[in-house]
């Protein structure tokens, strides 16, 4: 493969950039897992060993009603522009509108990197991308995506700096998540020895724990008997856990035993052998041929995040080598919660190699998803709170004097741009001049560094797949497709969404009802405006299958 053209560093240019000037704006590392569910973490409730995430939260926030989108892209777009991902043709509001994993956002909507540049940011990305046009031509410095989903030891298709690089040959000792946090670190050296009076912007954006479950048989070995309980057992001590650090959720859900996938796939289900279920069953009826499988691939996916954190602590080493660390602020989130998705996609399944190798192509499920997503109901792709709550944990030493605390107000990936460039600028984000596009609708983070105050907003809004809700203060109204029935819940009482109210406040579903549909309507104004035709052929949504 390719080396890396970044150059590395020696001991007296290390030396030379903790004596140089350093810049007074904040550095930025977002840090973004993809498929993690929201109690994945040690210090969210988890099981699974996170060390070096577990102190970032002990010397800096965690927020407990954090939201993404429910799905990978349009997480990615809101994120990086603060806008809505319908707004910017990023997700689709109906099919035809110019939307979807293809869309092209308007020229109003720059990614934050670009954004960042006039304000006198290097900008780095290492890993998935997942967005419209290319790194480099969006702002960023240096660049490595992965542009293959579907394997971790030996990926296919990736780019350096919007080059194509050659595919990782298989008898190499190569593992993705570990590749993405060296690339950040050499950006982060280099940024070091050439451009330590600027401040920098590293996107870091890991592919664990998404599906295909792969990992280092090494680091599945630490998981290999720690679920040997099942879901239902540890999904209870995972809410039990979450109680005793406080994140003031009262109630755990039940698991939705008839709740799959989300895409019905029965053909690729069946290449994974006849110990794979779609459904999270009660534990007590699997079969012990069943058992040992499901305990197998959830053993694989807690290794995946072991090792990501493991990684993100190189990085973090990285910083404090060059003292950069507290300066610099750090997000970690997750772009959607754990998916209850099963398929066989790269190079198929082969189920006489060992789980977790490059031959096989496994995934959670609905049962260890409904485990990862604790305490809330369904998964990835819906807009209940299991599919779009994430661990959001914020570390700044130098600008969050608080240590250790919680953070209950609502917010939304929308916030994170608004929240980075009043840092960056001295001053909340206003639209340019002469640009036409609409005010974004998130809200800056900053004033809950301070202290726990709940950030002032009209709504928190949501669409993916028809997929609807709309969350203004502690009421929710959420819907499963287009078509499907408003269910009311206040989350006040109820994070976990097990008591629908729709039918005893009927006034209260049509208002947020018709505010749902107010916004829709102006997002999808800003879609089509000047939307380029849609792409032919791919694009097409797959048939939702909720049971």
């Amino acid at each position: 493969m390719k080396r890396l053209l970044l150059p590395l560093l020696g001991s007296l240019a290390a030396c030379a950039a903790l004596t140089a000037a350093t810049p007074t704006r904040p550095n930025i590392l977002i840090i973004l897992a993809d498929d993690m569910g929201y109690s994945d973490l040690g210090c969210y409730g988890s099981e699974i060993a996170t060390p070096n995430l577990d102190q970032l939260a002990a010397s800096g926030l965690r927020f407990t009603q954090f939201y993404n989108t429910a799905r990978c892209w349009p997480t990615r777009g809101a994120l990086m522009t603060g806008y809505y991902a319908q707004q910017i043709r990023r997700d689709w509001i109906e099919r035809g509108d110019g939307g979807g994993g293809r869309g092209v956002r308007p020229a109003w909507a720059p990614l934050l990197s670009a954004t960042l540049k006039p304000l006198g940011y290097r900008t780095y990305h290492s890993g998935k991308w997942h967005i419209d046009g290319k790194p480099l031509q969006n702002g960023f410095d240096h660049d490595y995506s992965i542009d293959d989903h579907n394997r971790f030891f030996d990926p296919k298709n990736h780019t350096e700096d919007d080059q194509p690089l050659p595919p990782v040959p298989s008898n190499t000792r190569f593992y993705l998540t570990t590749h993405i946090a060296e690339h950040a670190i050499q950006c982060l050296k280099e940024h070091a020895e050439k451009y330590a009076a600027q401040p920098f912007f590293e996107y870091l954006c890991f592919t664990s724990p998404h599906f295909p479950l792969h990992a280092p048989a090494e680091d599945i070995a630490k998981y290999r008997d720690r679920y040997n309980r099942g879901w239902d057992v540890m999904r209870q001590e995972r809410f039990e856990r979450m109680r005793k650090l406080g994140l003031a959720i009262p109630k755990l859900s039940e698991i939705e035993r008839e709740v799959g996938p989300p895409y019905p796939f029965p053909d690729d289900v069946a290449k994974l052998g006849p110990d794979e279920i779609n459904r999270p069953l009660p534990w007590s009826r699997l079969s012990p041929a069943q058992r040992e499988f499901q305990v197998n691939k959830m053993a694989i996916h807690a290794a995946m995040i072991d090792r990501m954190d493991r990684e993100i602590g190189r990085v973090l080493d990285e910083l404090r080598r060059t003292g950069a660390l507290d300066n610099t602020i750090v997000f970690f989130l997750s772009d959607n919660g754990a998916s209850a998705e099963m398929m066989v996609r790269g190079d198929g399944h082969n189920p006489q190699l060992p789980p977790g190798s490059a031959g096989t192509f496994l995934s959670i499920g609905p049962g260890w998803s409904s485990l990862a997503n604790t305490p809330f109901r369904r998964h990835k792709t819906w807009v209940h709170e299991g599919g779009i709550a994430t661990s959001l944990i914020v570390h700044w030493p130098k600008g969050i004097a608080t240590r250790g605390q919680l953070r209950h107000t609502p917010a939304h990936v929308v916030d994170i741009a608004p929240t980075i460039l009043e840092l960056a600028g001295g001053k909340p984000l206003t639209p340019p001049p002469g640009k036409e596009g609409p005010p974004l609708p998130g809200r800056s983070l900053v004033p809950a560094f301070a202290k726990d105050v709940t950030i002032a907003r009209d709504s928190i809004w949501l669409l993916h797949e028809g997929n609807r809700a709309l969350r203004v203060g502690d009421w929710k109204v959420v819907s499963t497709g287009a078509d499907g029935p408003w269910e009311l819940y206040d989350l006040g009482k109820d994070r976990a969404e097990t008591t629908n109210l729709a039918a005893k406040n009927p006034a209260k579903v049509r208002e947020l009802a018709a505010a749902w549909k107010k916004q829709t309507d102006e997002y999808q104004m800003w879609a089509k405006k000047d939307a380029p035709p849609p792409p032919a052929g791919k694009g097409a949504g797959r048939k939702k299958a909720a049971k």
